[in-house]
């Protein structure tokens, strides 16, 4: 897997954002970009062109499923991150792009499994 890749986290959480980054960068990834909401996930994803995206589903302005609506065309891997596992929204989410889902409160080795999954 390139470690070299780029990597988009959007969470308005800081905390869930400083412990993806914290994970990843466990796993050898060192090139991040940070959105708190889903409009700044746009812009940032438009400027930078990341090759991962996490998005968490419930964000301010515009909640993950939008943007991932608004991005999962370009190009790119998608991964879900919510404290919410319904069905419905898991559907969907993988209906409009996504290429995995993550229940909060997750744990490190489910991260991992998950991005190993999109690379291998």
């Amino acid at each position: 897997m390139d470690k070299n890749i780029k990597i988009l986290i959007a969470d308005d959480s800081a905390f869930m954002r400083k412990i993806l980054k914290d994970i990843l960068e466990g796993m050898g990834f060192s090139k991040f970009v940070e959105a708190e909401n889903g409009v700044q996930a746009v812009e940032y994803y438009n400027a930078e062109k990341p090759d991962l995206i996490l998005l968490d589903v419930i964000m301010p302005e515009q909640d993950g499923i939008e943007t991932l609506k608004k991005i999962s065309k370009s190009g790119g891997k998608f991964l879900m991150i919510s404290a919410i596992g319904q069905d419905s929204i898991i559907s969907d989410a993988k209906a409009n792009g996504a290429n995995g889902y993550i229940v909060k409160p997750f744990d490190k080795d489910k991260v991992v499994e998950e991005i190993n999954k999109l690379f291998s």
